[in-house]
């Protein structure tokens, strides 16, 4: 039970987690559940009275819409177990009800903790509390009542559950090894001596781990005990990276989550649960660089914010008949394929772009890496795109302005594509750091931004050209016919890979990564520029612009370094 049957619901869920203070949500949570419990599958339900026994509050969005009874059961279940997790855990004396601690459900039931935890999946609720001090999941006593009359067989079943005897365990661990030994793989196992003996696998899993956790000179499964190590998380990570690429490419030529899976004695799903955790890693180091506004704070002007923009038929309608004037040369007919914005709609673009940091932003703080979702994950991917797009917009319309400076600063014998590739970076830089609310013209900020640059590199290049530029001569001089054995071949290319190495070091992270990437350095296939964008989250144009940026570097430090780069 992870994804919401319906929208409304789930908008909700997320309005509530991020706005309510923790004392309405108590109160939400409480409504939530009481109203789960008069839910009958086979009837249907207005959004707007659902909304109002949950927030007290009538609401006039989806006025037209019925929610099943069915699903209706799944997204209240989902939104109080959603809602919990968001509260700060208060002193169990505080609460409202009644509540009962873990072990005391535990005692009373005659049932483990780990029953208690499939019972959560169930539906049987509950919410952080402070007991003596310390946070622990603290159970309603009407939940408690309530799970256990919906769930009799079940509760029951949990009660006649009895603890493996030593036998038992001994037959576990001989048949472990002998379908160990057939090939089989820890859950493989368990599930099939589970089966075999009538038990759960969870107890079977948990039998054989424990053995290898006290005997690690006989485990039967040694590399699947223990917590992975970043290293092993990061070699798993890039191995499905690589699977997903050849799976775009119609090259099935990597490791599949499953060969992954065996390779390091673990499940499909834990190399899932891997993946996730390291993107939500990358997601939280990477900071969100972004102009605030108090007005990102206020619930009601979301809807606004995030709506289309002003005028967006008639830019549309402008952009499907642009076409480049007669005399204007081919390479820069792109120029002309975007209008250009007017004021109302460049704020607009703005206010959006940086909105959608904000809740990236407040994103990254809230999601614990080693507990991530697939949701947290894929809602950070939607921001990420939505602000990709804008920025996209922003920059796509403003690079005629990009090459009318060029033409201004263009000198005798200089190529203008250099100067537009350098000025397309100002023109970046300057569209993440406008600030709108200061009712400028962009165009304004960013001609400044470029000038600025400009004035900075050009003689910048000058002089590095006047310094290390040599002759046509020079640069292509015979050399003699000196023929080498393959042994001398071999040398020469790991020295020159040795060489570009120690000059990549130069280089800052992403860069570095862009290059080898681009030149399979690292022994890899060479990627599109399209391929390396949707590994970074950028446009094809800016990975050229970070890989001829950073070749250049590179050229400037084998000139210092008086090294060759082959």
């Amino acid at each position: 039970m992870t994804e919401f049957k319906t929208q409304s619901l789930r908008e909700l869920t997320e309005q509530q987690t991020r706005y309510a203070p923790p004392a309405r949500r108590q109160v939400q949570i409480a409504n939530a559940q009481k109203l789960l419990g008069e839910i009958e599958p086979g009837r249907a339900y207005p959004y707007q009275y659902v909304c109002y026994r949950v927030t007290e509050y009538r609401s006039d969005a989806y006025p037209e819409l019925l929610l099943a009874g069915e699903d209706l059961r799944h997204d209240l279940a989902l939104f109080i177990r959603r809602v919990a997790r968001s509260v700060p855990p208060v002193p169990s004396e505080q609460s409202v009800e009644p509540m009962l601690t873990l072990e005391e459900v535990s005692k009373r039931f005659n049932v483990s903790t780990k029953t208690i935890s499939r019972w959560r999946v169930k539906g049987l609720a509950a919410r952080r509390v402070k007991v003596n001090g310390r946070s622990q999941l603290g159970f309603p006593a009407a939940a408690v009542e309530k799970f256990v009359a919906e769930h009799k067989v079940l509760v029951e079943k949990g009660a006649r559950f009895s603890h493996l005897t030593d036998a038992e365990k001994e037959d576990i661990l001989r048949l472990a090894r002998e379908l160990r030994d057939a090939g089989g793989t820890l859950t493989e196992v368990s599930k099939c001596i589970a089966t075999k003996l009538g038990r759960s696998p969870e107890a079977v899993r948990y039998t054989i781990k424990n053995f290898d956790r006290g005997h690690p000179e006989a485990a039967l499964y040694p590399h699947a005990t223990g917590p992975l190590t970043d290293a092993a998380k990061q070699e798993i990570y890039f191995a499905k990276r690589r699977h997903e690429i050849d799976l775009q490419n119609a090259k099935p030529t990597g490791e599949t989550v499953n060969t992954i899976a065996k390779r390091f004695g673990r499940t499909r799903s834990s190399m899932y649960r891997v993946v996730n955790e390291v993107r939500a890693k990358e997601l939280v180091r990477t900071p969100v660089d972004y102009i605030y506004n108090a007005e990102f704070d206020d619930a009601a002007k979301e809807a606004e914010i995030l709506g289309q923009m002003p005028g967006q038929a008639e830019f549309d309608a402008k952009r499907a008949a642009k076409a480049p004037p007669k005399d204007v040369p081919p390479h820069m007919a792109h120029l002309y394929e975007w209008p250009l914005l007017t004021k109302e709609q460049e704020q607009h673009v703005f206010r959006k772009m940086n909105f959608l940091k904000h809740q990236l932003h407040r994103l990254q703080e809230a999601i614990d890496p080693a507990k991530a979702t697939v949701e947290d994950l894929r809602r950070a991917e939607e921001l990420k795109a939505g602000i990709r797009g804008c920025r996209d917009v922003l920059i796509n319309c403003n690079q005629r302005l990009v090459y009318a400076q060029a033409k201004q600063k263009l000198a005798l014998g200089e190529n203008i594509d250099d100067l537009v590739s350098d000025g397309n970076l100002s023109l970046m830089r300057a569209v993440e750091k406008f600030d709108y609310g200061r009712g400028n013209k962009f165009s304004t900020y960013a001609t400044w931004a470029i000038m600025k640059n400009f004035a900075r590199s050009i003689p910048d290049a000058k002089t590095h050209k006047q310094r290390y530029m040599t002759g046509h001569d020079d640069l292509f001089e015979a050399k003699a016919d000196v023929r080498t054995d393959e042994q001398e071949v071999l040398a020469l290319a790991d020295a020159a890979r040795a060489r570009v190495n120690r000059l990549l070091e130069h280089l800052d992270a992403r860069t570095r990564e862009v290059i080898r990437m681009r030149t399979g350095l690292d022994g890899s296939e060479e990627m599109t520029l399209e391929q390396i964008g949707q590994h970074f989250g950028i446009t094809k144009e800016r990975v050229r612009q970070i890989n001829v940026r950073g070749m250049k570097m590179l050229r400037e430090w084998a000139a210092k370094e008086n090294v060759e780069v082959p």
